[in-house]
This record gives structure tokens, C-alpha cells and sequence, in this order.
């Protein structure tokens, strides 16, 4: 069923009167309680279309009305979907700007590497906290229902979980009040098995949906797979006589083709990061790399902080001799373009 706006605005003002007071609603307490700005005359008429409609009654011979069985799944299954289209735009946007900051890093990698004549690391962002915003459950159909994790950083993980019959809006809600109440504002690390096990037995019947959405909060935990890293330039190493020995550019040619021991650098590169408490530039020369084969490199990071825990590594990858100065200069120019892109 379908409402006019106005209707609709007026069964949901009902609605939460009477779930506040438990009290039949009339028509001069709506007409405080709604932005509509309408006579209690209209308000009346509007009610009078509700109750005909069998979304809302008259309890007795009072003026008041309160809310049908009708009335109120009217109200959920729109509230619901009001959730879902806020859900449904957040995704949207979310991956749109991931698009936009995977072209952006990949524009940024080449640039370094043309610019200073090193070859050039870039990863992707990851999360350094990783603390639940909010989980949202919400009905699909009778065999399924979804469930949304937020994490700070709004990045959003679904799941959607097979169920055996449909679960009402009260279960649905004492659901979510149950996982928010215990989950909201932890990180993901420090759910142990105890909490998981204290919120299966509050759950009852309902302990296996409580399952599936630890077990898709844990895949946000494995987040290896996740960290892409952009390079440039890798054959600028032969530029450098003392790196341009085959056996020597090879192994650094494959380490930036598989990219996944520069994996190494961009942990490092984090955890020093995390640990001077503040975003900087780091550099590694010679033996002091975490990459064996690049020994006779120096390696210059930087740590670009996109906020709500969001962090990446920029890095330039040259010979001992590198320009260290210039290095440092085009790094912290370009952290400053990087964190201004993106909060467009």
C-alpha cells in the first residue's frame, strides 16, 4: 500500500505518539507534532481516510486514534525502506570515491616517477581502527534478511543471511539493539569469544543470524587481499649504474611486478607511522630496508591520512645516493594535493 505524503506523515506522527504515551492520539496533538502546518480541521479529514483505510482505530468514543496491526506494518515496512535506500546511497557513494581514488593513486604513482626519476609505490588506504559504527539487519524477503556492518571510515561490509522464517519487526528490532547495544564502538580485535557466546544465548532461536554476522565482520579483519599497490617507473632503476646489474635489477623488477613484498614496506611504513603518534616522512636506507632484495636501495615513505583511520603509503624507491632532499620535497608536496583531492 501506498500513501500520499501527507497521509503517511500523519500515520507516522500517530505512530510515535502513541509509542511514547500509549495514549490515543488526536488530531490537535498532530497538529503540534507534524511540519505539515495543517488545521486540525484537515488533520481530522486525513485521519478520518486512515481509519477508513484500516490503518488506524478509535478505541473508543474519545477522538483519539491508535495505530492498526494494518497501521503499523505500513510504518515498518517504510521505515525499512527508507533504511535501505540510506544504506543503498551510501554504497553508491562509497564506491564511487573509491573509483575516483583508485584512478587518483595510480595518476600519483606515475607523476613521482616522472618527476624525481626513481621508481615509485603508492598503496591503497586501510583502516588503522577498526571500530563498528553501527549494524543494521533489515527484512529482504521471507528466506533472507541483510545485514549491514559500518565501520569507522563508513566502510561497509553486507551479508545477506538465509533464515528458516521470516523474523517480525519486534525480533527484528531487539536484533539490532542487542548486537548495537554490545557492539557499537568496539574494534573488531577485541570481540572474543565470550562476548560472541553472551550475545548467542541473549539471541535465542535467533543465534545462527548472530553467527553469520560475526563471521562477516571477521572477513573485514582479513584484510590482506584488500591493500592494492600502485608502482611506476620500476625502469628507471637501470638509470643508476650501481642497481643496473642484472641479477640486482631483476629481483627489483620482480618485487615491484609481484608487489606483494612491497606489502613489507607499506606495514613498516604504517606501524612507524602509528607508533610517532603523527604522519611523516620515513626513510629506510640500505640494510635498514625490510626488503632483502632492495639492500642497496634507500627507500623515502610518506603516510597520507585520509581521516576516520583511513591511511596509505607513498613511497619513492632509488639508489643510496638518491636526492634525498628533493625526494622529501615532492613527497610532502604531494601528501598535501592528495589529502586536498580527496576531500572534494
Amino acid at each position: 500500500m501506498e500513501l500520499q505524503d501527507r497521509k503517511m506523515k500523519i500515520l507516522q506522527a500517530i505512530i510515535r505518539n502513541y509509542l511514547e504515551t500509549g495514549e490515543p492520539v488526536g488530531s490537535r496533538t498532530i497538529s503540534k507534532y507534524t511540519d505539515l502546518k495543517l488545521s486540525s480541521a484537515t488533520i481530522r479529514n486525513e485521519m478520518a481516510d486512515l481509519e477508513e483505510m484500516g490503518l488506524i482505530m478509535q478505541p473508543h468514543t474519545s477522538a483519539g486514534r491508535i495505530p492498526t496491526d494494518a497501521g503499523y506494518r505500513l510504518y515498518v515496512d517504510n521505515m525499512l525502506g527508507a533504511e535501505r535506500q540510506q544504506v543503498d546511497d551510501m554504497k553508491n557513494m562509497l564506491l564511487q570515491k573509491q573509483d575516483r581514488l583508485e584512478n587518483l593513486l595510480q595518476q600519483v604513482a606515475k607523476l613521482l616517477a616522472a618527476n624525481t626519476n626513481y621508481a615509485s609505490m603508492i598503496s591503497s588506504p586501510v583502516m588503522s581502527r577498526n571500530k563498528i559504527k553501527f549494524i543494521q539487519l533489515s527484512q529482504v524477503d521471507e528466506d533472507s534478511i541483510l545485514a549491514v556492518i559500518v565501520l569507522e571510515g563508513n566502510l561497509i561490509r553486507n551479508r545477506v543471511i538465509p533464515v528458516d522464517r521470516p523474523l517480525d519487526a519486534e525480533q527484528m528490532l531487539k536484533l539490532n539493539m542487542l548486537l548495537n547495544t554490545n557492539l557499537c564502538g568496539l574494534p573488531i580485535e577485541e570481540i572474543t569469544l565470550g562476548l560472541i557466546e553472551s550475545i548467542k544465548r541473549d539471541a535465542g532461536i535467533h543465534t545462527e543470524i548472530v553467527s553469520d554476522v560475526f563471521d562477516a565482520a571477521a572477513e573485514i579483519v582479513r584484510k590482506e587481499e584488500d591493500l592494492k599497490i600502485y608502482t611506476s617507473g620500476a625502469n628507471n632503476i637501470f638509470r643508476y649504474p650501481e642497481l643496473a646489474d642484472h641479477r640486482k635489477a631483476s629481483e627489483i623488477i620482480s618485487d615491484f611486478e609481484e608487489k606483494q613484498v612491497l606489502g613489507s614496506i607499506v606495514q613498516e611504513s604504517l606501524a612507524g607511522s602509528t607508533q610517532n603518534g603523527e604522519t611523516g616522512i620515513q626513510v629506510y636506507i640500505g640494510g635498514e630496508m625490510p626488503v632483502a632484495s632492495m639492500r642497496d636501495c634507500s627507500v623515502v615513505t610518506a603516510t597520507y591520512d585520509l581521516g576516520d583511520g583511513m591511511k596509505g603509503t607513498v613511497g619513492i624507491i632509488g639508489p643510496r645516493r638518491m636526492d634525498y632532499e628533493r625526494v622529501v620535497d615532492v613527497l610532502s608536496h604531494i601528501m598535501r594535493q592528495l589529502d586536498d583531492l580527496y576531500k572534494q
